[in-house]
């Protein structure tokens, strides 16, 4: 039975997309407050946000099967509203080890929908004979930047993270019935040789100097995502709806740069689109260790949006082109390697904040930049295939998305 409104395979994509996000986003203009209710320091935090990670990292690598058995429809018609409901439970965690436990099934969620979203964001390309991945990630920022909006203003007017998680749960339920209620799952296009790709692809040297140029923009954003409404509420005492406007702000740069960002790979080369991705970064990076004022903080962030937004697609597809293997091994290596690194470091951060300081939880990004600008190149000159060829197949795009925690 279907229901709700009559959109466009790819609307529905996007729609997916920006509700999921919107769904696990309002959490993190909350952190300031989910912290000084506990009493604990960032690096007590940082380790409980860790069990989203590892509840996320297990639903990619073990969840597939039961997805396909349960069938993609009725999975993420249920799970993006259980979503918001599990966030809405972890919020009431009395204590750091609760809440690291009562994040595990959120993660688990969170990786099933992220296969769903990005498997099917795939196979409408193929449906509709055009490329929508970008854009389709450009939605998820987009429902990211609505959620620190949101969020800031909750927590600017005095509602509890309680409540406010709470009221998350029937807007999403309602927005997936209006938008996703009519959702059929497009037909497979995966034509493979017989060969899946392992759970754990073993990774070769040009796969790790591809990872290489990765590991900024996964640091960075994660470290943007959970510690930039702390880093403003820490290092300027500003108010709740200023810290959860600099999440939104975020987000918001970055999905309008994905939203353009496929004219410029194709104009230019893939390499050097890197490269000036990486100088804003870098320029972000250096504005926010040093930033004297919140406006120069909340401008680092904006170019931390930009320098995040499309590094891990130019290394996923430079994998992909690579002869060496099948393309979903080498996706598959690249893609698990980034994600743990997405996911692992942003919590750790939270030691490098007790130790030295929020801001240098920041300042660390910027030897992991270098790295990255030393290895742009294996990115490739070539620009990107035009729209109308032939979309390569790979199971593995849905990987793409997830290391981004998308």
């Amino acid at each position: 039975m279907t229901f709700g409104l009559n959109l466009a395979p790819q609307h529905r994509v996007y729609a997916g997309f920006a509700i999921y996000s919107f769904a696990m986003g309002n959490i993190f203009p909350r952190l300031p407050d989910i912290k000084h209710a506990m009493g604990v320091g960032d690096g007590t935090l940082g380790l409980s946000l860790i069990g989203t990670p590892i509840g996320t990292l297990t639903a990619l690598t073990l969840a597939t099967p039961l997805l396909e058995r349960v069938g993609f429809r009725r999975a993420l018609l249920i799970l993006v509203p259980l979503l918001a409901l599990a966030y809405a439970i972890a919020v009431h965690a009395p204590g750091p080890l609760a809440l690291f436990l009562m994040l595990f099934p959120v993660g688990l969620m969170i990786g099933s929908v992220e296969i769903m979203l990005n498997v099917e964001a795939d196979r409408t390309e193929f449906l509709v004979k055009r490329r929508i991945m970008n854009r389709a990630h450009s939605f998820w920022s987009m429902g990211f930047f609505g959620a620190g909006l949101f969020g800031g203003a909750l927590a600017h007017l005095g509602i509890s993270p309680q409540l406010h998680l709470a009221l998350i749960v029937p807007i999403v339920a309602i927005s997936m019935a209006l938008f996703l209620g009519g959702y059929q799952p497009a037909p497979s296009r995966f034509v493979g040789t017989g060969k899946k790709a392992p759970m754990l692809a073993r990774p070769t040297l040009p796969i790790l100097v591809l990872v290489a140029v990765t590991l900024s923009a996964m640091l960075m954003e994660g470290a943007s995502i959970d510690w930039s409404a702390i880093y403003m509420r820490t290092v300027f005492e500003s108010g709740p709806f200023v810290a959860g406007f600099t999440v939104a702000l975020f987000a918001f740069s970055q999905a309008t740069t994905r939203f353009f960002a496929d004219s410029f790979v194709d104009r230019y080369s893939p390499s050097g689109v890197a490269r000036v991705l990486l100088a804003m970064m870098a320029t972000g990076v250096v504005i926010v260790f040093f930033s004297p004022a919140p406006f120069f903080s909340m401008l680092g962030f904006a170019l931390l949006g930009i320098g995040t937004s499309a590094l891990f697609p130019l290394a996923i597809s430079a994998a992909a082109q690579r002869t060496d293997r099948p393309a979903a091994i080498n996706v598959a290596a690249l893609s698990q390697i980034s994600f743990v690194a997405f996911l692992l470091g942003p919590p750790l951060l939270g030691f490098v904040s007790d130790h030295w300081g929020i801001r240098s939880a920041f300042g660390i990004g910027i030897p992991f930049i270098i790295l990255s600008l030393l290895t742009a190149g294996s990115l490739g000159r070539r620009p990107a295939a035009p729209v109308d060829e032939p979309l390569e197949p790979t199971r593995d795009k849905l990987l793409a998305g997830a290391a981004r925690g998308e």
